[in-house]
This record gives structure tokens, C-alpha cells and sequence, in this order.
């Protein structure tokens, strides 16, 4: 892979996010070598980007979108803590999918984002990754995303 973390986030169009602080959490905590990755939602500018539930209000596409944002969130959260991009290496990624039960295909839209972090981080970007269902999540939103990440 040729360039930066940074270049290549780039040349996808991206930039890493300004994350809102909260009165309430933190976005990253060290616990050791590992840094744990508060749950981030698809939001871009201060307002998020889709609401409803896949399967019902939010179709897979749009939720993988919705996914890949939430994950460029926690990319920003991980370079809050280490200081660069290319520090950054994933362990381990939760991504938590507001669906109906029917669904089954939350593993697909977890797979949007863990092909962001692979593009941008390369084998860095790797990690163990559980994708889970749930009935509903923080402000109506479809995806959030959790991770555990260290300094490479």
C-alpha cells in the first residue's frame, strides 16, 4: 500500500472528523497498550446521518454507508489518542446494527467498515469483529461502532 494512512483516507475523499466533546463520556480511554473506542455514531458535522431501523426504514446500502461513517468516527477518536493515523492498528471492532429481526444481514454492514479500516490502515486495519443486532440504539440512529485499538 502506497502512501500514508492519511493519503489514502484521502484518496477515498475523506477526512478524519472534529469529534463533539460530552459532558458525560470520554471518546477514547488507555488501559495499558490498549485504547479503548467509545461507541460512535454515523454523525458528520454534528448531525447524524440517518435514522430508523434496517430492514424497515434503512436499507442495507445506506446502512453500510451509515457504517463506514461511524468507523471513520472511531478512526478519529484512535488518532485523538495515539497522534497519528499510522499508528493506529484495530483489534477489535463491535458494531451494533438497529435491525428488524428478520434482517440476519448486520455481518454486511459490519463488512462496510472493516473495508474502510483495511483500505486506510491496510494490516493495521485488521481485526476480530463481532456484528450484533439490537432492537434499538442512541437517537433513533441504524449503526454505531465500537473498538479496541492499540499504538502499532
Amino acid at each position: 500500500m502506497a502512501g500514508s494512512a492519511l493519503d489514502r483516507l484521502r484518496a477515498l475523499g475523506l477526512e478524519l472528523p472534529t469529534l463533539a466533546d460530552s459532558p458525560y463520556y470520554v471518546d477514547h480511554r488507555e488501559v495499558g497498550s490498549s485504547i479503548h473506542i467509545a461507541g460512535q455514531l454515523p454523525y458528520k458535522d454534528g448531525v447524524l446521518l440517518g435514522q430508523g431501523i434496517v430492514g424497515r426504514d434503512v436499507g442495507l446500502e445506506t446502512a453500510r454507508e451509515l457504517a463506514r461513517h461511524a468507523a471513520l468516527n472511531c478512526l478519529a477518536a484512535a488518532v485523538q489518542a495515539v497522534g497519528d493515523l499510522d499508528r493506529v492498528r484495530i483489534v477489535q471492532m463491535l458494531v451494533f446494527v438497529a435491525s428488524t429481526p428478520d434482517f440476519g444481514l448486520q455481518s454486511r454492514v459490519a463488512n462496510a467498515a472493516s473495508e474502510l479500516l483495511i483500505e486506510v490502515l491496510g494490516e493495521n486495519g485488521r481485526h476480530a469483529r463481532t456484528a450484533i443486532g439490537v432492537a434499538g440504539l442512541p437517537a433513533n440512529t441504524p449503526v454505531e461502532i465500537q473498538m479496541i485499538c492499540t499504538a502499532a
